[in-house]
């Protein structure tokens, strides 16, 4: 971590205080969001901080700040580091809970470290997911809560956990998720998923090149008759997924569909810089 801002200034890491009294330790009430720079400026900063402020309402947190009072924070802070960044925004539960009001005392804080993308193989030979019978507690806010996303199956740093409540495929544990079958890219519905940022820059992209695409949960049962499938998030953009547990995805490799949006978004990447 290279610098935090906490209590309305910039300080180091190691003066960065949060009072023990605050919600955010005491019950693990808060929101994030995880948001990446490329050439030094962030990456669709506006939607995320839209999502912030969508998910601090959903759980009954009143924000202290705007979206410019925190995009104006953000940009500072990336400023003031010479580096491409990965910027954790935060509003927790604060000090005061109103059984009528919720919570009114919030804090925004945030942290800046160095960004550290997936490895190269990683988008050579691609990933695997493991499946579990579980969900998302509330898809519409993205929670600091992620007991779920580590402590609920063994993975390694190949793989991340796969949300399959009832065998629909939901979205991965840190991701989006995607299926490419019988000519058509299926993808689960925000009434079912956090809504990704990169999801949607995905789903525009396919769209407007033509490709099929469906809104609806798809099977673990569907997975034999898939072609292709691939991940998608703010850090690892579209990272393709060759193994749903034991199942193998396509022919085992990233497929043709996977790398053409892969370069479709890079070519458009400067459009969603803020």
């Amino acid at each position: 971590m290279k610098l935090c801002y906490v209590g309305g200034k910039f300080v180091a890491p190691s003066e960065a205080l949060l009072p023990i009294s605050d919600l955010i330790v005491q019950r693990g009430i808060g929101v994030f969001e995880t948001i990446g720079t490329h050439l030094k400026r962030p990456l669709m900063l506006t939607p995320h901080l839209e999502r912030l402020l969508t998910g601090a309402k959903n759980s009954y947190i009143h924000s202290p700040l705007g979206i410019e009072e925190m995009r104006g924070i953000i940009r500072e802070g990336i400023e003031r580091l010479d580096e491409e960044l990965l910027i954790k925004a935060y509003l927790s539960g604060g000090d005061v809970f109103d059984r009528v009001r919720g919570f009114t005392e919030p804090r925004f804080f945030a942290t800046f470290e160095a960004l550290e993308l997936p490895p190269r193989e990683f988008y050579e030979n691609g990933i695997r997911l493991e499946p579990i019978d579980d969900c998302r507690d509330d898809p519409s806010t993205k929670s600091i809560d992620y007991r779920k996303a580590y402590a609920l199956s063994p993975y390694d740093e190949h793989s991340e956990l796969l949300y399959c409540p009832g065998g629909e495929i939901t979205e991965s544990a840190h991701s989006s998720f995607f299926l490419y079958m019988n000519g058509i890219l299926v993808t689960a519905p925000l009434t079912r998923v956090l809504k990704g940022t990169t999801r949607q820059a995905v789903l525009d992209l396919a769209r407007g090149a033509g490709v099929t695409v469906e809104e609806r949960c798809p099977l673990l049962a569907e997975l034999p008759q898939a072609a292709e499938a691939f991940a998608t998030g703010s850090i690892k953009k579209i990272l393709p997924v060759v193994r749903v547990g034991t199942q193998i995805i396509g022919d085992g490799r990233p497929g043709p569909m996977t790398k053409r949006l892969s370069e479709l978004y890079l070519k458009h990447i400067l459009d969603w810089l803020e």
